[in-house]
């Protein structure tokens, strides 16, 4: 209009004497394509679903209940039958994990917090919730295609703040952070391998050993383990001599602090370069971080409100089982 008038017009006049003549706008239709859009991230229907039997969102569904309920649900134990449902049980330890509430703080219509705590501490102690873990990820990695045993593992840690209700405790002058360090061992898919809690001023080669040792034993087909920087030098030699597993130090290219070769023949020490605005996809090393990020969706994760560290590990193992649960059955 202004090459044809020879006046120029301003957008904001032109736009309200269309509105003010009743003229919209309306958006062109965009045709998608149905392969690049099959796999939609983010919030949908089932990570909203509420079913009828349902007390919360929290709560395990029928078929959720049927894949685990022999590990907790047991006729043939001797003694006074139980009061309360197993699956109630398990119901009000999934909501306290998701929701990040306190133990007296349990809605009523969950059994008292009394022996809902009991009975958590009782099955931690005989591990029921990891071993619901190892057969929800078994079921996981069949449905993947994979094979059962896992071959490859990723190690990382992630430090978290604690409540001042006591324990084990520590200050990550790294991560200015007080409270604990949570170590993880995951499969290339970022499932849960093993988990140790110590406190935050634990270096984190020096929580290595044990968190592996704990993976090597429950799984001694891990060959290869891949680490960042934090793990390099000595701690890696330890962990390939020690337990036998050949570790691989990814490094990020903007580490400063990692040195340089002096002599040819070693290759490069950063095959992988930064984009302009410094960002790179490391290789393997952001499936344990995808692991820490799911794990704070579980609000009690978020900080660690418990005094004993082995309390903290059963919660991670639950916090995963859930979340598996819900994945093999939607």
């Amino acid at each position: 209009m202004e090459k044809q008038i020879g006046t120029s017009l301003n957008k904001t006049t032109v736009r309200q004497a269309l509105r003010a003549a009743g003229v919209t706008r309306q958006k062109p239709a965009i045709e998608r394509d149905t392969v690049s859009t099959s796999r939609r991230y983010g919030y949908t229907a089932a990570h909203r679903r509420h079913e009828p039997e349902q007390r919360y969102p929290s709560c395990l569904t029928d078929a959720e209940w049927a894949m685990v309920s022999d590990l907790f649900d047991r006729p043939d134990t001797q003694g006074v039958p139980p009061t309360h449902s197993r699956r109630l049980m398990v119901d009000a330890c999934c909501y306290v994990v998701r929701t990040g509430c306190s133990w007296r703080m349990l809605p009523s219509d969950f059994p008292h917090w009394d022996n809902v705590y009991k009975t958590f501490r009782r099955w931690s102690k005989q591990g029921k919730f990891e071993q619901m873990h190892d057969r929800l990820r078994e079921l996981w990695r069949e449905r993947e295609n994979r094979a059962a045993a896992p071959t490859a593992a990723v190690l990382d840690a992630q430090s978290t703040r604690s409540s001042p209700q006591g324990g084990e405790h520590g200050f990550d002058a790294g991560k200015k952070v007080k409270g604990r360090k949570r170590n993880l061992v995951v499969d290339t898919l970022g499932l849960l391998l093993a988990v140790t809690v110590t406190a935050a001023s634990v270096q984190d080669r020096d929580a290595a050993h044990a968190v592996v040792a704990a993976a090597k034993e429950k799984y001694p087909s891990v060959q290869m383990c891949f680490v960042d920087g934090g793990y390099a030098g000595q701690c890696a030699q330890t962990l390939r001599d020690t337990h036998g597993v050949a570790v691989e130090v990814v490094r990020h290219p903007a580490n400063g602090n990692g040195g340089f070769w002096h002599h040819s023949g070693q290759g490069e020490l950063f095959p992988i370069k930064a984009d302009a605005s410094g960002f790179v996809v490391l290789p393997k090393r952001w499936v344990v971080e995808r692991s820490h990020g799911w794990n704070e969706r579980a609000r009690t994760l978020i900080m660690h409100h418990d005094r004993l560290t082995r309390v903290s590990e059963a919660w991670v193992w639950l916090a995963e089982a859930r979340r598996l649960l819900r994945r093999l059955t939607t």
